[in-house]
């Protein structure tokens, strides 16, 4: 049964390559949904999958690539959106 997670992670995670190394572990375990840059210097995922998917996608995010610092993540059941890959959502400038 796919499930929906909002996860927001907390830490050293902008500017360290958080986002493009999400897309890659999101696509090699076939999680669907985004990875996003907040405002606040948070990440914020939407992760669609199996529940044993999503718990090994969520270990990952604990971790992040190198040179993050996580200092915590947070998720919670959401409703399911059924997205059909997993995209990196960058910032729109508005000139």
């Amino acid at each position: 049964m796919i499930k929906h997670l909002d996860i927001t992670v907390k830490g050293k995670v902008q500017g360290v390559f958080y986002r493009a190394s999400t897309k890659a572990v999101a696509d090699q375990l076939g999680v669907r949904g985004f990875v996003k840059n907040g405002e606040d210097g948070d990440v914020l995922i939407a992760a669609e999958a199996d529940k044993a998917t999503l718990e090994m996608f969520l270990d990952w995010c604990n971790e992040g690539p190198q040179d993050a610092e996580v200092s915590s993540v947070e998720s919670n059941e959401g409703e399911l959106k059924n997205y059909r890959n997993f995209e990196v959502v960058k910032k729109n400038h508005l000139w």
